[in-house]
C-alpha cells in the first residue's frame, strides 16, 4: 500500500511559476514509476509528466520546455515544476505511483487544485 500526498498547487498569473509535491509513504518508493496527471473541468485526466527510478522522463507535449518532473528517492518525494504556466493548465494535478513490476498495483494523490489566471 502506498499513499501519496500533494502539496503546492495555488493560484498563479500567466507566466508565472509553481512548484507541486508527492510525498509517498508505504512502500519502497524506488520500486515505483512516478507520474503527475491533471484533469480540467469537463476533460479526461491526462498525463502530464512521468519518472522511472532511473530518472528517465517523459512529457506531454504541450508541456515540453516549461515543466520539469524530478524525484528524491531519499526522501520519498516527487516534485512538478511549472514554469511560464498558462491559463491552459488549470486544472487539478493529480499524483501517481505504479509499481515496475506489478501493473496493477497503482495509486493516487488526493489531487491538488492549479489555477493560472490574471
Amino acid at each position: 500500500q502506498v499513499q501519496l500526498v500533494e502539496s503546492g498547487g495555488g493560484l498563479v498569473q500567466p507566466g508565472g511559476s509553481l512548484r507541486l509535491s508527492c510525498a509517498a509513504s508505504g512502500s519502497i518508493f524506488s520500486m515505483y514509476v512516478m507520474g503527475w496527471y491533471r484533469q480540467a473541468p469537463g476533460k479526461q485526466r491526462e498525463l502530464v509528466a512521468g519518472i522511472t527510478r532511473g530518472d528517465n522522463t517523459n512529457y506531454a507535449d504541450s508541456v515540453k520546455g516549461r515543466f520539469t518532473i524530478s524525484r528524491d528517492n531519499a526522501k520519498n518525494t516527487v516534485y512538478l515544476q511549472m514554469n511560464s504556466l498558462k491559463p491552459e493548465d488549470t486544472a487539478v494535478y493529480y499524483c501517481n505511483a505504479r509499481h515496475i513490476i506489478i501493473a496493477t498495483s497503482e495509486y493516487w494523490g488526493q489531487g491538488t487544485q492549479v489555477t493560472v489566471s490574471s
